[in-house]
């Protein structure tokens, strides 16, 4: 049965390459720490890089061999997002990884298909950056952000890049990069990824629709990361919160839950029992199969993960491995 993961990270062998002695790429560097562990420094901040990270697309295709997927969707390494730094490094850091993820694409076709990053920060580069992933690069969209540096995607500055990305027929698929909303609160028990990855989606979910921003972009195509995050389970608190307020109601005429059908959903849920509640809330054809590749939060085997599940039926299977993905990018 053929398998496509639409939650692949890659961090850029141009960024290993270019600081393998101690150079920078585009002002981002590489230290080791004391146990030896890769870290990227970006703005001075370390971020830790996993072993797999500095995997070539050779060693990454065994991986997935081992692993039973057949396709990764390549997005970049949430750690190199640099909505925060100057929008000429965001640029042109995007542009290299993306010049690189489109490299792999045309590389293996077979095996590999695409989605870039964007200098979000800058709504026209964005919007720029994004045309050349879909009309000179080949990829099918890109990843961003819940926010760009505390602004939800439903603010009005934008729409444009909302209305590009519904015209141009791109994917967007949402995953959390740096502080999330439980980060203010605690630093502690890695909640802010555990917990806060699920808010930071719900919000997302929850900003677009009541935002208005669905209802004026009727056909785009949005992956939720990690599930959706709390939003399948939060949606009657919603609704409910739809039908007393009247701020509520300010730029939608129905409730929210009326819109998560409009939404994929991936497969990163950790249990059986969380992906039966999410299939059964937004239907098997929302769901799109995913692992979290190289991280720790990955699932382990996760192609075997869903085969193996008693309460999921073939067809249903089928349609989360392979079947979504391959009609949703034409793959």
């Amino acid at each position: 049965m053929r398998s496509i993961d639409v939650h692949a990270h890659l961090t850029p062998q141009c960024f290993w390459q270019a600081t393998e002695k101690g150079g920078d790429w585009h002002t981002l560097k590489r230290e080791k720490d004391e146990r030896g562990q890769e870290l990227a420094v970006i703005a001075g901040k370390r971020q830790v890089l996993p072993p797999r990270a500095k995997w070539t697309p050779e060693e990454r295709l065994a991986d997935m061999d081992s692993l039973g997927v057949d396709v990764h969707v390549v997005s970049p390494y949430v750690g190199f997002y640099n909505y925060q730094l100057d929008t000429k490094v965001a640029t042109a850091t995007a542009r290299a990884t993306n010049d690189e993820i489109s490299s792999m694409t045309r590389t293996w076709p077979k095996r590999f298909a695409g989605l870039g990053t964007l200098p979000m920060q800058d709504v026209k580069g964005a919007i720029s950056e994004l045309e050349r992933c879909m009309t000179q690069l080949g990829l099918k969209g890109a990843e961003i952000n819940d926010h760009v540096n505390g602004r939800t995607l439903d603010e009005p500055e934008f729409r444009p890049f909302w209305k590009a990305a519904d015209q141009l027929g791109a994917l967007i698929f949402f995953h959390q990069g740096g502080e999330t909303l439980v980060s203010p609160r605690t630093t502690r028990y890695h909640l802010p990824n555990t917990v806060g990855n699920l808010v930071d989606r719900a919000v997302t979910f929850a900003t677009l629709v009541s935002g208005g921003v669905m209802d004026e972009c009727p056909n785009l195509k949005i992956v939720l990361g990690h599930g959706g995050g709390y939003t399948c389970y939060g949606v009657g608190r919603m609704d409910r919160g739809w039908q007393v307020r009247s701020e509520a109601r300010a730029h939608i005429g129905r409730p929210p839950s009326t819109y998560l059908r409009r939404f994929y959903y991936d497969c990163i849920v950790y249990t059986e029992a969380a992906l039966r509640f999410l299939i059964d809330t937004v239907g098997a054809d929302r769901v799109v199969f995913g692992t979290d590749w190289p991280y720790d939060m990955a699932l382990d085997w996760p192609v075997s993960w869903i085969l193996a599940m008693e309460n999921l039926t073939q067809e249903e299977k089928e349609a989360i491995l392979w079947r979504n993905l391959e009609r949703l990018l034409d793959l």
